[in-house]
């Protein structure tokens, strides 16, 4: 597998549309440099069909990854439904690597395991339809270890960067898979393009390195492929240029090829990014469940803005998944302040206090109101 893979989440675009011109002339340069893994998904708008149609030409020279939508599978029928559509979309009579999209605990994994999937899912390897089978992930270390302890999957997707070494899977995380001899695919290797645009203080401190022409995408790259565990990193390229810089990253970029002066540079960037940070949430969980039913490590994600987007794309995917994919709504404005999240949680943060900066971020007078027509649209769900 080349070490630089392609996201597919963030094709260009004309309109609402994919720009399939656009799209070939990054998918066709990458594939002639080498690159041979592609990644999508069905809940990707428009990218699964996009990616068929300019893959179509290459396909023996490059593997095609894709994800099962499980917030809508309700019952084993839909392991076939969803994989049918894919395989149609794409245009293949096979996937190379499937993952269950963005497990966030072992009792998501539990869940489908007792629906039959992994059964479903050694049928279609036997059959040739899935090559490997794996999945995504979006919960804390602790639930990292126990789905990859639960099943003999093939690989794994986590996120990871040096801003995230405690956060999700984090470290941990990654060291557990590579134990277990698992194969670690990243994503968000740069935090959505946080590490793209760094704060002024962490630009100096890669300057005073003496890699001064390095840029900060550059720094958190190499900082990612240094790591043995890692056998690929996804990056959402969707300019010539991007795809160029990140092309010219990989050629010289490895494990063991920062120094340790380098790395000493990193982790003081990643102090001053992590001081900006408005709440030193760790998405562990430990204030799950909710007596009000809150979201609260989803708040909290998008109010310190770890997910990519504007402020208001921020505000809108808020609305989505706290108010449209859970079969409750979970907005932080439903918090009683009741604080028996405060007693569990080991930051030690003031959660209800918290809560309200977050709503008076995050959610405006129509955020329920949306959630609640999209939820019945998109998922036949009130």
């Amino acid at each position: 597998m080349s070490q630089l893979a392609f996201g597919c989440m963030r094709l260009p675009r004309r309109g609402r549309s994919i720009d399939l011109s656009a799209s070939r002339r990054l998918t066709d340069r990458a594939i002639d440099a080498g690159v041979n893994y592609f990644d999508t998904a069905w809940m990707y708008p428009g990218s699964e069909t996009a990616v068929g149609q300019l893959l179509a030409p290459h396909r023996e020279r490059v593997n095609i990854a894709t994800k099962m939508p499980m917030i809508l599978v309700k019952k084993p029928a839909d392991f076939d439904k969803y994989f049918a559509a894919s395989l149609e979309r794409l245009a293949t009579d096979h996937i190379d690597y499937y993952l269950l999209h963005m497990l966030t605990s072992g009792g998501d994994f539990e869940k489908f395991a007792a629906m039959g999937v992994t059964e479903w899912a050694e049928r279609e390897k036997a059959r040739g339809r899935i090559r490997n089978f794996g999945f995504s992930f979006h919960g804390n270390a602790g639930s990292f270890k126990k789905i990859i302890d639960a099943y003999g999957w093939d690989f794994c997707m986590m996120q990871y960067n040096y801003i995230d070494t405690e956060y999700q899977a984090g470290t941990g995380g990654l060291s557990h898979a590579a134990a277990r001899g698992m194969p670690v695919l990243v994503m968000e290797p740069l935090r959505g393009g946080k590490l793209a645009d760094v704060p002024p203080e962490a630009r100096a401190v890669f300057a005073e390195s003496g890699a001064a022409r390095r840029s900060p995408a550059e720094w958190g790259l190499r900082w990612v492929w240094n790591h043995p565990e890692v056998l690929t990193v996804l990056s959402g390229m969707n300019t010539i240029e991007q795809l160029e810089e990140n092309l010219s990253i990989a050629s010289d970029a490895g494990v063991g090829a920062m120094g340790e002066k380098e790395l000493e540079a990193v982790a003081r960037a990643a102090d001053i990014i992590n001081s900006t940070i408005k709440v030193p949430c760790t998405g562990c969980e430990y204030c799950l469940p909710c007596p009000a039913n809150v979201n609260i490590p989803a708040a909290f994600r998008y109010y310190n803005g770890d997910v990519f987007g504007s402020r208001a794309g921020l505000r809108m995917r808020y609305a989505m998944e706290a108010g449209i994919l859970p079969d409750e709504t979970a907005f932080a404005s439903q918090c009683t302040e009741c604080g028996k999240c405060v007693e569990h949680c080991p930051q030690r943060i003031d959660i209800p206090r918290e809560l309200k900066a977050a709503r008076a971020e995050l959610e405006r007078f129509w955020s329920r109101p949306v959630a609640a027509v999209a939820k019945t649209f998109t998922t036949g769900r009130r």
